[in-house]
């Protein structure tokens, strides 16, 4: 199965390659102490493969797994959307609604959100630079807010929040009381980020994804999880792709 995925393998200290669909993508190995089994992720964004296992698990039968999911890689790789341009004209997302970007040099600077519209004035060179900005300022107080309830449910202690832009994961919760999450999630729908929110906030209580996990989740979130997950491997690549 190998040969036929024509894998490209190198005996230097660089990542070996396969070859899917006639693109030569890197596999990324991560052997890590916890793990046990082999995981993948196809980034369509990095366009490479990620594989984390166990210490002892050796290269090629990791290769080999890789070759078995050929055809969930090359559907991974082919479902990034194009670059969203963050241009006057064009629309972009926030909490799931399309909005259309109106510009014009003689409006104030300071950005209008305004029936599906969003609309500012100055210099065209800046528009995407002020709209990215203003999308992470909304984040951060949305997220705040929403952490605040999770864990006024949870009766938990609020964390520290932390706000960036990771290409694999949308949040994560430290043992040290601190979520972090992705401002991205301001574009998904509202019920896809307090999902995502509710999940951390559940890890204060449960660092893991047991049972017990999962049943605490499902007291503190008041929607559909499994829908908001279905969401996010749909169209989470889309969020990924604007303003790089």
């Amino acid at each position: 199965m190998l040969d036929r995925l024509k894998t490209i393998l190198s005996n230097s200290l660089s990542d070996p390659e396969v070859n899917i669909e006639g693109e030569r993508v890197p596999v990324r190995i991560h052997r890590n102490s916890r793990a046990k089994r082999i995981s993948m992720r196809a980034d369509a964004v990095k366009r490479e493969i990620r594989i984390t296992m166990p210490p002892y698990t050796p290269t090629n039968v990791a290769l080999d797994f890789v070759a078995k999911k050929r055809e969930w890689i090359a559907t991974r790789l082919n479902s990034v959307a194009d670059a969203a341009p963050i241009a006057p004209g064009s629309e972009i997302a926030f909490e799931g609604e399309g909005y259309v970007i109106e510009w014009r040099e003689e409006w104030p600077r300071s950005l209008k959100c305004k029936e599906g519209r969003l609309l500012l004035g100055g210099p065209e060179s800046s528009v995407e630079a002020r709209i990215l900005r203003w999308l992470r300022t909304e984040a951060r107080r949305v997220y705040t807010e929403e952490i605040a309830y999770y864990c006024a449910k949870a009766n938990d202690p609020v964390p520290r929040l932390s706000l960036g832009d990771p290409r694999s994961r949308w949040g994560s919760c430290s043992s040290r009381g601190t979520i972090s999450l992705s401002w991205r999630l301001i574009m998904a729908p509202v019920s896809v980020r307090r999902s995502v929110i509710a999940h951390e906030v559940a890890h204060i209580r449960h660092m893991n994804h047991s049972a017990q996990f999962y049943a605490w989740l499902d007291t503190l979130y008041d929607g559909n999880r499994k829908a908001a997950d279905q969401w996010l491997k749909m169209h989470g690549t889309g969020l990924q792709r604007v303003g790089r």
